[in-house]
């Protein structure tokens, strides 16, 4: 009888790949971004929203009048 050794080395490659991708990942997010990388990463947010926070609409109301007790 021979040892059923194809699955071993499966999963011994299937881990090793696993380890691996995570140290590349982990080492791709850590390194610094380049100034033309930066910038289109911080040109594609969104602008802040100054329009002074909380503001009492119609849907607002509507859902106070619904509230009541």
């Amino acid at each position: 009888m021979s040892k059923p050794s194809n699955p071993a080395v499966s999963r011994r490659r299937l881990f090793a790949g696993a380890g691996a991708a995570g140290a590349v990942a982990t080492v791709a997010a850590l390194l610094p971004r380049t100034p033309e990388v930066a910038a289109v990463a911080d040109a594609a947010k969104p602008a802040p929203d100054t329009s002074g926070g909380y503001q009492v609409t119609q849907h607002v109301l509507r859902y106070y009048q619904t509230a009541k007790v």
